[in-house]
């Protein structure tokens, strides 16, 4: 029999890599309580409508990528539910806005998560099958001031302050507006007559993207596409008045704040849901990503909510690629390594072990990260693994114990200090 290993497009995590993820998380909570965000959690899977209504049936996630199954009946009378595991949050936590009433404070829902999410997709490198995002939304009715742009503006900055803290190099935010409900149609309908007489030119994915969903073209990184798509028409030249003053104002907002900024004419989000205001950070060449170098992204979704039958809780969020951020951290040597342990107990014979592990203890109570030895290991063992675990090593001999004078090797200064048992939690502090 062969070695069970972990499935095609999946990977386990292991220390000390776990150590960036959280805090990676730690900092995105911290981050956005600030901001007077609450954490959600929803089902890793969901009615298989909620995303062919939500995202789109035409999309490459809905179409291609989701891991859809018939839940069994439960009796031969019952038919079987299809049943999705998540591949986005956004409709999962819209549905959960609807479900549970959400609306009915009449206040603005702030709302973040951290999860997994699937998409069968071809693995290749920061693209995985089970992935990880961190995301939030912020929706509610309209008189809680969900449609305002300060919304869309205070959503950047605060991915901004995100990004900063974390030590990201060189973002960059492009936005564009994709426009009302009534500006995308219009602007689809004369996007699809260009794309007619040249889509038999174009890539076998455009031209089929062409036909069921001609947003996606626009943000093709085929390159042999892209002087036609640079020829295609601009969204921008198909806003109303309102949707015009609406990215206006945005912009205004991010300027105040000093959050730097490109337009991107041709930036687009492919997802049905997206309205007005659509964004994407991206970092520079060598930070990890290859050519995809898009961080994260989102957009304004101002009728998801009636997509799926709720009430009209216009919104706007967004969703971090947690894999490809980790990525960027390491490669933009910003990642701290894994921290090491306060410091090592070493007892120098198995009957310090108990003494051993009670200093452990205390000093653990006192706030300190503390790794235990064994007293069958020998000195030479004890000191290899004191070095690769902690900054500092304690020995702890029969003299130490009796004497209560206890060694302290410090690894960094390779120097040796006898410090008293009471005073080596402040010691190690140092």
């Amino acid at each position: 029999m062969g070695i069970l290993k972990a499935v095609r497009g999946t990977r386990d995590l292991l220390p000390p890599e776990t150590v960036l993820w959280n805090r990676v998380e730690a900092t995105a909570r911290a981050v956005f309580a600030r901001y007077g965000f609450g954490e959600i959690r929803t089902p890793i899977f969901e009615d298989t409508s909620l995303f062919a209504r939500g995202v789109g049936e035409e999309t490459d996630i809905v179409s291609k990528e989701m891991y859809t199954w018939d839940d069994r009946a439960r009796a031969d009378s019952d038919s079987a539910q299809s049943l999705t595991l998540r591949p986005e949050n956004t409709a999962g936590v819209v549905r959960a806005y609807i479900e549970h009433k959400l609306a009915d404070a009449g206040m603005l829902q702030k709302l973040f998560y951290i999860g997994p999410q699937f998409r069968r997709e071809r693995p290749q490198r920061g693209r995985y099958r089970q992935f990880w995002q961190i995301g939030a939304e912020v929706l509610g009715p309209a008189w809680s001031g969900s449609d305002s742009p300060l919304r869309d503006a205070e959503v950047l900055e605060m991915l901004s302050t995100f990004l900063n803290e974390l030590g990201v190099k060189g973002w960059k935010l492009e936005l564009n507006s994709v426009g009302s409900s009534t500006d995308r149609p219009r602007y689809v309908a004369a996007l699809r007559e260009a794309l007619a007489p040249v889509k038999s030119r174009m890539s076998a994915d455009n031209q089929r993207r062409a036909e069921t969903n001609p947003l996606r073209v626009l943000d093709s990184k085929d390159a042999g596409d892209q002087e036609i798509i640079d020829g295609l028409p601009k969204i921008a030249d198909f806003l109303d008045d309102a949707s015009r003053e609406h990215f206006a104002q945005v912009l205004a907002a991010l300027d105040a704040c000093g959050v730097a900024y490109t337009v991107n004419p041709r930036l687009v989000r492919g997802l049905d849901y997206y309205t007005r205001t659509t964004f994407e950070f991206t970092v520079p060449d060598g930070s990890g990503l290859g050519t995809q170098n898009a961080l994260l992204g989102g957009g304004r979704y101002d009728g998801l909510s009636e997509m799926l039958g709720g009430p009209k809780a216009p919104g706007i969020g967004f969703a971090i690629g947690e894999d490809r951020l980790i990525l960027t951290l390491q490669a933009q040597a910003e990642a701290a390594t894994e921290p090491k342990l306060d410091a090592f107990v070493a007892p120098m014979g198995i009957a310090q072990n108990a003494a051993a592990l009670l200093l452990a203890k205390d000093l653990r109570a006192a706030g300190l990260a503390i790794e235990v030895g064994d007293g069958s290991f020998r000195l030479k063992k004890s000191f290899e693994a004191a070095d690769k675990l902690a900054r500092r090593m304690v020995i702890l001999g029969e003299d130490e114990i009796a004497s209560g004078i206890l060694t302290v090797k410090d690894f960094s200064a390779g120097e040796q200090t006898k410090v008293p048992r009471a005073n080596l939690a402040g010691f190690l502090r140092g």
